[in-house]
């Protein structure tokens, strides 16, 4: 996938947080989710610009769940340095929005002929469906409508 489509597919990952974090009286948080899921939705290709291989480290389970756990220990310290007044489960919030966006992230890229090995460094299997290539405009576009009306009714159900 390219960015639109992983930005869709993180919106679209991020739809029902949305909804859990709003039914709790929380539009902030819903509203830093939304900007979570939209800025880590392409981290993992963050890998295209270092000198390691594409679709290696980065577009592993492993990355995602550190890389969420690492979000969640950033936001529990600026809550407890900066906003004191930050709801005790933000942390656990943050880091799953991130943790989710980034496998929806490893979910877009099995779809393509290249596919993933989710697994490094433990096993090399490697995952494809096959369905798309990842340059493909029109599943690019798709999974970016779906995951803005996706994330939009969401919204809405609550108002």
């Amino acid at each position: 996938m390219y960015w639109r489509g992983h930005v869709g597919l993180g919106l679209l990952a991020y739809a029902p947080i949305a909804g859990i974090a709003l039914d709790a009286g929380e539009p902030r948080l819903a509203a830093l989710g939304g900007l979570l899921a939209v800025a880590f939705a392409t981290l993992p290709d963050a890998d295209e610009r270092l000198p390691i291989p594409h679709r290696g480290p980065t577009h592993t389970l492993l990355f995602a769940f550190v890389t969420g756990a690492l979000a969640a220990l950033v936001a529990a310290l600026v809550g407890a340095l900066v906003v004191p007044t930050t709801p005790a489960w933000t942390p656990t919030f943050v880091g799953t929005v991130v943790t989710i966006t980034l496998l929806s992230h490893i979910a877009g890229d099995a779809i393509t002929p290249m596919g993933i090995r989710p697994f490094r460094p433990v096993s090399d299997a490697h995952f494809t469906l096959d369905l798309t290539p990842a340059k493909n405009p029109r599943a690019n576009y798709l999974f970016l409508v779906v995951g803005v009306l996706a994330l939009t009714a969401s919204v809405l159900r609550v108002a």
